[in-house]
């Protein structure tokens, strides 16, 4: 198992420039992990309020109290400019999101965060291959996560990288101590679902095939967010920090996240990590495509944060077009059955309220980019270019109030 371990963990560390990485079973693991060894229960952390909601619930079960910053409305990127200095003086870790594969502002983050004394954790989930300042995104903070679940599509498994090689042996056997034993009907039935799925997408069973996934508790969301149960979450506090109280909320789309891999999940994985290059160039030329499309731009082409500067497109893992009427859009591509996922639509400050977190200074932009971003796979770039333009779609751009607030960054 160790040597299964080694051998996906130095194909990870090879993209990194050596960075130690040290596997897990799901992104949201790893991020856990991370927060219970950087900050102390009580903190308070900067993130983005369009984000997936595990990730709002992860932060809670970690004894933290989430602090929604403001964004910038091209990209959905943290306007770092745009926090406040008083938000700044009470952190104690910024978080960022790196929103579809489209970076963060690192650099200005990894400033802050040096001037302010705290570290400055990366969620890379969605930017394997991306790029901040030059570097890749993962190696700016004292610590990153990624998933296998999105790029290589293996559906588990993820990387808790960091910058102190001597962190290792702490934070692997932190690790093991979360971790549940592997189970033989757990890894049976990863091993058969992609081959279910196929012949669902042969027979075009789509519907039926969520309905079954519904009826087994593997489907727990009816809309965009998963209900926030106030109530039961509250008594969760109490129990923080801890994953047992928060279990309910943690596991939504992934109920293996903190199982030990078998070596046949284990032995998928591999092969599909080393196919990643060639699955980056399908993203990157998809991703060209799109944001040369009258929905694209703004996103996706510089050193992170929305810059909008020339250079190669990030082989993003979905493309936000901006459309006016995105219902009518996700209608249109439904039809064509293209399916549009990983949306955040409230942001997260709107979904929980002050309760449960800071709300963000300036919502506005946040809500803004929520409302008309339209994630696409740039993989199908060609069939939602057609359809988008078959169906009339309209560009959405963003109010000129949102520039004239956004601080010093243009």
């Amino acid at each position: 198992m160790v040597s299964a371990y080694a051998e996906l963990e130095e194909r990870m560390r090879g993209r990194l420039g050596g960075r130690d990485c040290l596997y897990v079973p799901s992104c949201r693991f790893g991020l856990y992990l991370a927060l219970r060894h950087w900050c102390r229960p009580g903190g308070r952390v900067l993130m983005s309020p369009v984000n997936d909601d595990v990730i709002f619930f992860v932060v809670l079960a970690a004894g933290l109290r989430p602090v929604q910053a403001p964004l910038d409305p091209r990209d959905g990127s943290i306007d770092t400019a745009a926090v406040p200095e008083s938000v700044w003086g009470g952190l104690s870790a910024v978080l960022t999101t790196n929103l579809y594969g489209n970076p963060d502002p690192a650099p200005e983050l990894r400033a802050r965060c040096d001037e302010s004394g705290i570290p400055l954790l990366e969620d890379a989930a969605h930017a394997i291959g991306s790029t901040a300042g030059g570097r890749p995104v993962g190696t700016w903070g004292e610590a990153s996560v990624f998933s296998l679940s999105k790029h290589t599509g293996a559906k588990t498994g993820g990387f808790l990288t960091f910058a102190d090689p001597a962190l290792r042996g702490e934070l692997a056997a932190a690790r093991d101590e979360l971790l549940h034993p592997s189970r033989t009907s757990a890894e049976l039935a990863y091993l058969v679902r992609p081959y279910a799925e196929a012949t669902v997408r042969g027979l075009r069973l789509v519907k039926a095939a969520h309905a079954t996934l519904r009826l087994l508790g593997q489907q727990e969301r009816e809309e965009i967010r998963m209900p926030l149960r106030a109530d039961e979450l509250k008594q969760a506090l109490a129990g923080a920090p801890g994953l047992a109280p928060f279990h309910s909320w943690v596991r939504v789309d992934m109920h293996d996240y903190r199982l030990g891999p078998g070596a046949a999940r284990l032995r998928r994985t591999g092969r599909l990590l080393a196919r990643l290059d060639a699955t980056l160039a399908a993203h990157r030329a998809g991703t060209e495509r799109l944001l040369a499309s009258e929905w694209g731009g703004g996103t996706g082409t510089g050193t992170g944060g929305g810059t909008g500067l020339a250079g190669d497109a990030q082989p993003l893992f979905r493309v936000p077009l901006l459309v006016e009427d995105r219902d009518a859009a996700i209608a249109a591509l439904a039809r064509r059955r293209i399916v549009t996922g990983y949306l955040y639509d409230p942001p997260l400050d709107t979904y929980a309220g002050e309760l449960f977190t800071d709300l963000s200074p300036a919502p506005e932009p946040a809500a803004w980019f929520a409302r008309h971003a339209l994630p696409v796979d740039p993989r199908r770039a060609p069939e939602v270019i057609e359809t988008l333009r078959a169906a009339g779609a309209v560009r959405a751009e963003p109010p000129a109030v949102f520039d004239a607030g956004r601080g010093d960054r243009g």
